[in-house]
């Protein structure tokens, strides 16, 4: 009779079936019983390495959970409903699950957990890459598979954070283009001719946010005191369903064939066709009668920083108080139509402004303006930043205009102008080395040059 193996010492054999078999005591799982690990080999040298393994990992507190793992799939439905829907903001939740959607589930959402390896996600961002998406756009998947597998390891699912073991696709950092003063005046002289005037102007002159400045609202304003009080942004956020079977209230808008090549029902579509629905498909709540969450929505701004008050320049506060008295006028004019949302700058009925239309606006200036295509933000908090800097304001106070938390940050907004380093160098050279005084040529001889040759033509004498 052999004996009694000593507790959490693991056991060795070979089995009637040809195979090694490794049996591990981890400890007791969540109900009591014991939890004993299986593994096998062919040999029995590669059993031991394998028992080992976990041993070591039990030892140092890093063996998984028991149980099968579940597959990226499910782990990221999981992540995304319960983990990152508490702490993510609304529309980077909406980002998630797009890119999961889209690119993470048809790319290794099959994979078990456990069973992911680093080439699986290598040769995800090179058929995202070979597909024409930018590497900012790969970069972007592998950050949210990478905070998703990230919770995955800390819970135990599995032993190893594999996207830590992946290289994602460098991305050269995007060159800002903001307007020139001579560009910033003309594009202001464009927008003079347009009830959105004082909209471009505290874009431009004040560098806000396009929700910043479409989500102002008069209660923080403080023309007195020449303050605004961002406390607010407009933003579009997506539809959720609220009834209780989001699969059937969207049943007659499932599309589960590829359009045919002469397709003429989504002809105008910028983005061609859209993709078939799987076969689970919960989209389409924005048909949904109990629909809830999405559309124009005043929310908060990202970061406490964000929400700090905003000088505005004197000069603005006649035009704002003259636009606030057109404002006025509107709302007689719209009568039992107007709908009050206190916003600085609306529609006639009195809704906010949509941001799609705000940008189509901006194009339209550019255009107006004779100004080269770039974006909006090139346009507000670039251009502001810029040419702040040009006036002379040191980068902590653009920094705390632009309610940046980092200096570094506030950097990568303000850009250089070519005139202003030429104007530069020119000082450090006269400083170094003075210009030399210009010399003119003297026609008049010196009196005592005279003097001195007649005494000596009367010594030769």
């Amino acid at each position: 009779m052999s004996p009694r193996k000593q507790n959490m010492e693991s056991s060795i054999y070979f089995g009637t079936d040809g195979w090694w078999h490794g049996r591990v005591t981890m400890g007791v799982q969540p109900d009591g019983k014991p939890d004993r690990r299986h593994r096998r080999a062919r040999t029995e040298a590669e059993i031991k390495r394998k028992v080992r393994e976990l041993e070591a990992l039990r030892d140092k507190g890093r063996a998984p959970k028991a149980g099968r793992k579940p597959t990226v799939e499910k782990w990221m439905t999981t992540y995304l409903t319960d983990i990152a829907s508490l702490k993510l903001r609304p529309r980077s939740l909406d980002d998630y699950w797009s890119k999961t959607r889209n690119h993470i589930i048809p790319g290794i959402g099959q994979h078990r957990l456990d069973k992911l390896e680093p080439e699986h996600l290598e040769h995800m961002y090179r058929v995202l890459l070979d597909n024409g998406y930018a590497p900012s756009h790969v970069l972007k998947v592998h950050r949210i598979l990478s905070r998703a597998l990230k919770i995955a390891h800390r819970r135990r699912l599995v032993v190893e954070n594999v996207a830590t073991l992946v290289d994602p696709p460098t991305v050269d950092e995007t060159e800002a283009n903001p307007f020139t003063s001579a560009e910033a005046k003309a594009f202001l002289e464009a927008a003079a001719k347009r009830p959105t005037f004082m909209r471009w102007c505290i874009g431009v002159g004040m560098g806000l946010r396009q929700g910043e400045s479409l989500g102002l609202r008069w209660p923080y304003v403080d023309l007195d005191n020449e303050l605004f009080h961002p406390q607010w942004q407009l933003q579009r956020l997506t539809w959720k369903h609220g009834c209780a079977d989001p699969q059937a209230c969207g049943q007659r808008f499932h599309r589960f064939e590829l359009c045919p090549p002469d397709c003429g029902t989504h002809k105008g579509y910028k983005r061609g066709c859209p993709k078939p629905c799987p076969k689970d498909c919960t989209a389409h709540a924005r048909s949904c009668p109990d629909r809830k969450g999405g559309g124009l929505v005043f929310t908060r701004p990202k970061t406490k920083k964000s929400r700090n008050a905003v000088p505005i320049p004197p000069p603005f506060i006649p035009y704002l108080r003259e636009h606030r008295a057109q404002q006025h006028e509107m709302r007689t004019a719209a009568g039992e139509l107007w709908q009050e949302h206190g916003v600085v700058f609306s529609r006639p009925d009195g809704r906010p402004l949509d941001p799609r239309q705000d940008w189509a606006e901006f194009k339209e200036l550019l255009e107006e303006a004779g100004i080269d295509d770039r974006r909006l933000y090139d346009g507000s908090r670039h251009t502001a930043g810029t040419i702040l800097n040009e006036l002379g304001v040191d980068m902590p106070t653009i920094m705390e205009i632009l309610r940046h938390t980092q200096i570094s940050q506030t950097r990568r907004y303000v850009k250089g102008r070519s005139h202003l380093s030429k104007d530069a160098m020119r000082r450090m050279g006269d400083h170094f080395m003075p210009r030399p005084q210009s010399t003119t040529e003297t026609r008049t001889e010196p009196t005592d040059s005279r003097t001195e040759r007649a005494r000596r033509r009367r010594r030769i004498r």
